[in-house]
C-alpha cells in the first residue's frame, strides 16, 4: 500500500463530501432521532456515508468501513485497512446552526493508526497527519505542545459532567473546572479535539465516544504530543465506546490523578 497515494485519495474524498454537505442546504433535511431526542440523525448523514463506502469500494475493494450510520459492513476487527469515519460530526450543530461540524476519518492499517483527519466542513480547514510523518493544518505543519500548568488549561467539557450522574464523579470534575483558567462545550468531539491538537484546547474529555467519534482525531495527537486515553488511563479501543480523554501531556496524568474517578 502505497500512503501517500491512499492520503491524497482521503483528502480529495473528504473535500468533495464536504462540498456535497454545503450544498445539501439548499434542500430539506430530514431529521430523525436515534437513541434519544437529543442524538439525531438526517437524511445527509447517511447520503454521505453511502458516498464514502461507494467512493472508497471502488479504490479499493478490500478497504473496509465502519461508519456511524451502519451503511457498509459489519466490522468486528481490524485487520487490513479500515476506515472509520463519521460522516457528519456534531449533527445537532448541524442541524441548529449550519455550522460547528466535522467529517471525522481515521483509516487504519491491522488495528494500527496510519491517516487521520478532521474537516471542518463549512470553513473548509483540514487538520490531518500522517503516522510517523507529522500533523498539518491545511498546509501548515502542526507543532509539537507546550507544556503548562492545570491552572493555566482550557478544557473542553459538558456542563452534565458537574450535574450528579452515573458516569463520573461530579464533584471532582466540579474540582476541576474551579482549578482551571476555563472551559469550553463546542458539540462535537471531532472539532474539540481538533482544538486540542493545536493548543486552543488543553484537554477533552467526554463519556461513551463512538470510534468515529475519535479515531481520526487520536492519530493526529500521537504527531503532536498529545496523550489519548479512557478515563481509567487504558487504551482507546477503536471497536467500541470509550469514556475518552486528550490532553496536553503535562496535564493528562494530573487530570486522571486528581479529578477524575469513573464510577461504572
Amino acid at each position: 500500500m502505497d500512503i501517500n497515494e491512499l492520503n491524497q485519495f482521503a483528502q480529495q474524498l473528504i473535500r468533495e463530501a464536504g462540498q456535497r454537505i454545503r450544498d445539501a442546504f439548499s434542500y430539506d433535511l430530514e431529521i430523525e432521532t436515534k437513541s434519544n431526542p437529543n442524538d439525531l440523525v438526517t437524511n445527509i448523514d447517511r447520503e454521505t456515508e453511502l458516498f464514502f463506502i461507494e467512493r472508497i469500494q471502488a479504490f479499493n475493494a478490500e478497504h473496509r468501513i465502519l461508519g456511524e450510520e451502519g451503511m457498509g459492513e459489519t466490522v468486528t476487527d481490524l485487520n487490513g485497512v479500515v476506515w472509520i469515519l463519521d460522516p457528519i460530526d456534531g449533527t445537532m450543530n448541524f442541524v441548529k446552526q449550519h455550522r460547528h461540524f466535522m467529517i471525522s476519518v481515521g483509516i487504519l492499517v491491522d488495528g494500527v493508526g496510519k491517516l487521520g483527519y478532521i474537516f471542518d466542513v463549512m470553513r473548509e480547514d483540514l487538520f490531518y497527519a500522517i503516522a510517523g510523518q507529522g500533523a498539518w493544518y491545511n498546509d501548515s505543519p502542526l507543532r509539537q505542545l507546550q507544556s503548562l500548568p492545570i491552572e493555566e488549561a482550557v478544557i473542553g467539557v459538558n456542563a452534565r459532567w458537574v450535574m450528579q450522574n452515573e458516569q463520573v464523579n461530579h464533584e471532582k470534575i466540579s474540582d476541576l473546572v474551579r482549578t482551571v483558567r476555563g472551559t469550553r462545550s463546542y458539540g462535537s468531539a471531532a472539532m474539540e479535539i481538533a482544538f486540542v491538537v493545536t493548543g486552543k484546547l488543553d484537554a477533552y474529555m467526554s463519556m461513551r465516544l463512538a470510534p468515529w467519534d475519535i479515531a481520526g482525531g487520536v492519530i493526529i495527537a500521537n504527531e503532536v504530543g498529545a496523550v489519548t486515553s479512557t478515563l481509567t488511563g487504558g487504551p482507546i479501543d477503536f471497536l467500541s465506546s470509550n469514556h475518552f480523554i486528550i490532553a496536553n501531556p503535562s496535564i493528562h496524568d494530573v487530570i486522571l490523578r486528581d479529578y477524575i474517578e469513573v464510577l461504572c
